[in-house]
C-alpha cells in the first residue's frame, strides 16, 4: 500500500516550528517511501482562520521545500460530509445527542460499551475504587458521576464513561452490594433510565483499556474509566476538530499519521472513531516535543519560534531544515549536515527519539553557518546588501568596496543579519567597549608595540604578504609569540573582538584608515582610564 502522510496546520496565526517540524518529518517520510505527502487546511474555525495565516503558510512550506502533492484540502468545504457522519454514528448508537443545564444540545460520540467489535479495547484486570460516602453515585447514559476520596479525606468529584465500567458493583458504608450495573444497562444507554446512589463507600469493575501501537513510543494505553464520552458536533451544529480530521482522513485514504506527542490523548478516542465509522485506524507516529533548556515548551519567550522570523532573520531554508530534522531524530551515525537527498535517504520513523528534544538557537547558527559559505558570492552579496540598506553606514556605500567586504566576511558569517555588524569597514568613527579597550590596550608595550607597528606598515608595499610580515617583525623585534598583537591589533582597528583575519582587514581598511585609527589607539585608547 503506498503510504499516505498529511500536514494539517489551521491557518490562526504564524506557524511555529514545532508545526514546521511535523510537516518535515511527513515530507520526508514521503519521499523516502515513495508516497504522497498531502496539505490539509483545517480552518473549520471560523473565528480565528484567516486567508493571510493561508497565503503565509504556503509561502513558507514553499520557502522551506516542502513540496505536497495534489490539491490541498480546505477543511471549511467538508463540512456537508463532517455532519453527515455524526448523523450516521447517532444512527448506528455510536453517538447520542445530549443536552446538559442551559447549554444547548450537543452531539457526544460514546466510548463503546460493546467493545467486541473494537479491536483496540481490551480487557485488562479486576480494579475498585474508595468513593466518598457524602457524595452520590450518578449513573445514566453519558457515564458515571462519582467523588474518590482524597488523601485528606476530601470528595474529588469525577466523570467518567459508561464503557469503563464493566461488570459495575456498588456498595455502601455497610459493605453491603447496593448495585449492578449489568442488568440495567441496556435501559440505561437508551437514557431511559438515571440512578442515583447514596451513602457509598466502594464500587469494583473490570478495568477495559484502548491501546495503540505508535511507531515512536511503543504501545500505549489508556484505561477506559479515565474517559469521558467525546463532544464531536457543537451546540451551534458544527464539528469539533476530532469528528472532522477523522472522517478528513479516512477520506485522504491516510495511511500514518506522524503528528506531536501533545495529541496522544486525542489518538486514544480517535482509534475508536476510525473503527466507529467502518475504518481501520492509520498507523501513528507521535513526535516529541520541543523544549528549551529548562525542559519546557518552546516559545516565543524564548526567543524567535515561528518559521517566518528565522527566515527573516537571515536563516537559510536548507541549514533550518536540516537542523529540524535532526531535532528529535538521529541519522545513526556521527553526521551534522546532511544535504535534502541525503536527508530522504536516511530518514526512518525508527531513528525518531521518543523524549523531548530541546532547541538550541547557537546550533542552529551553527548549522545555518555552514550553509552561508555555499552560496554563490553574488546571492550573498545581493542578501547582505538588503540588509544593511537602512544602516547609516550602509546607504551609500561603495558597490565594488562593499562587495570585497562581503566576499571577506562570508565564510565567517552565520546569519545575514550579522552584516549589520561590519560598520567598521565603513565608518569614518567606530565605537569601542570599554572592557575590551582595557582587556587588550591599556596593559604596559601595547602603545609602543602598536607605533611600531604602524612605522612599520609605512615602509612596505600594502599588499598582504608584506603586511603580514610587517607586523611578525615587530613581534620578533619585541621577542614576543607571534599572533600576541592580533587582538590588540583587532581592537584597534575594528573595536571588536571577533571576524575576519587581521591581515586580510587591514588590507581591506587600506593604509590611511589604518594609520589613523593606529594613532587613535596609541594617543588615547592605550592611555585612557
Amino acid at each position: 500500500m503506498q503510504t499516505r502522510v498529511r500536514f494539517a496546520p489551521s491557518p490562526t496565526g504564524q506557524v511555529h516550528i514545532g508545526n514546521i517540524r511535523t510537516a518535515i518529518f511527513n515530507w520526508l517520510y514521503a519521499r523516502h517511501t515513495g508516497g504522497k505527502f498531502l496539505l490539509r487546511i483545517e480552518d473549520t474555525d471560523r473565528e480565528r482562520s484567516t486567508s493571510e495565516a493561508v497565503t503565509q503558510l504556503l509561502a513558507e512550506l514553499s520557502w522551506l521545500g516542502l513540496d505536497f502533492d495534489d490539491t490541498p484540502l480546505y477543511q471549511s468545504s467538508r463540512l456537508a460530509e463532517h455532519v453527515e457522519h455524526s448523523k450516521s454514528l447517532v444512527d448506528c448508537g455510536h453517538a447520542y445527542p445530549y443536552k446538559k443545564g442551559e447549554g444547548g444540545e450537543v452531539v457526544l460520540f460514546r466510548i463503546p460499551w460493546n467493545a467486541d467489535s473494537f479491536p483496540n479495547i481490551r480487557d485488562c484486570q479486576s480494579a475498585s475504587i474508595a468513593l466518598h460516602p457524602d457524595v452520590p453515585v450518578r449513573i445514566n447514559a453519558n457515564g458515571l458521576s462519582y467523588a474518590q476520596v482524597s488523601k485528606k479525606g476530601k470528595p474529588m468529584p469525577t466523570e467518567s464513561c459508561l464503557a469503563g465500567f464493566r461488570e459495575l458493583e456498588i456498595y455502601d458504608t455497610d459493605r453491603a452490594k447496593i448495585f449492578s450495573l449489568e442488568p440495567v444497562v441496556d435501559e440505561i444507554l437508551a437514557g431511559g433510565q438515571t440512578v442515583s446512589l447514596e451513602n457509598v463507600s466502594e464500587m469494583t469493575f473490570l478495568r477495559r483499556e484502548v491501546y495503540f501501537n505508535d511507531l515512536i513510543k511503543g504501545e500505549l494505553s489508556k484505561p477506559l474509566d479515565s474517559m469521558k464520552d467525546l463532544v464531536i458536533v457543537r451546540s451551534d451544529g458544527t464539528p469539533v476538530f476530532h469528528l472532522a480530521n477523522v472522517v478528513d482522513d479516512c477520506h485522504q485514504n491516510i495511511t500514518h499519521i506522524i503528528r506531536g506527542d501533545d495529541h496522544i490523548e486525542n489518538t486514544y478516542r480517535h482509534v475508536l472513531l476510525f473503527q466507529a465509522l467502518g475504518a481501520a485506524p492509520p498507523t501513528y507516529a507521535h513526535l516529541p516535543m520541543i523544549i528549551n533548556a529548562q525542559g519546557k515548551p518552546y516559545s516565543k519567550r524564548d526567543g524567535d519560534a515561528y518559521l517566518g522570523e528565522f527566515r527573516d532573520n537571515g536563516y537559510l531554508a536548507d541549514a533550518v531544515l536540516n537542523y529540524l530534522t535532526l531535532l528529535g531524530w538521529s541519522p545513526g551515525e556521527d553526521l551534522e549536515k546532511m544535504n535534502r537527498g541525503e536527508l530522504i535517504e536516511r530518514f526512518t520513523l525508527d531513528r525518531v527519539q521518543s523524549s523531548p528534544a530541546q532547541m538550541d538557537i547557537n546550533k542552529l547558527q551553527h548549522m545555518n553557518g555552514l550553509y552561508i559559505p555555499e552560496l554563490g558570492e553574488a546571492d550573498f552579496i545581493q542578501e547582505v546588501r538588503a540588509v544593511v540598506k537602512n544602516e547609516p553606514w550602509g546607504k551609500d556605500v561603495d558597490s565594488n568596496y562593499f562587495s570585497a567586504v562581503a566576499r571577506l566576511m562570508q565564510s565567517r558569517t552565520k546569519l545575514y543579519s550579522q552584516a549589520k555588524e561590519w560598520g567598521y569597514f565603513f565608518e569614518e568613527d567606530i565605537s569601542f567597549d570599554e572592557k575590551f579597550v582595557r582587556k587588550h590596550l591599556q596593559k604596559p608595550g601595547i602603545a609602543e608595540a602598536l607605533l611600531e607597528i604602524g612605522e612599520s606598515l609605512r615602509s612596505t608595499p600594502f599588499e598582504l604578504p608584506s603586511i603580514e610580515q610587517a607586523i611578525h617583525d615587530v613581534t620578533d623585534k619585541r621577542d614576543i609569540k607571534q599572533g600576541k598583537l592580533n587582538m590588540p591589533l583587532r581592537i584597534a582597528l575594528t573595536g571588536v573582538p571577533t571576524g575576519a583575519g587581521i591581515y586580510e582587514i587591514i588590507l581591506l581598511l587600506g593604509e590611511e584608515t589604518v594609520l589613523r585609527r593606529l594613532n587613535h589607539a596609541i594617543t588615547v585608547l592605550c592611555t585612557s582610564g
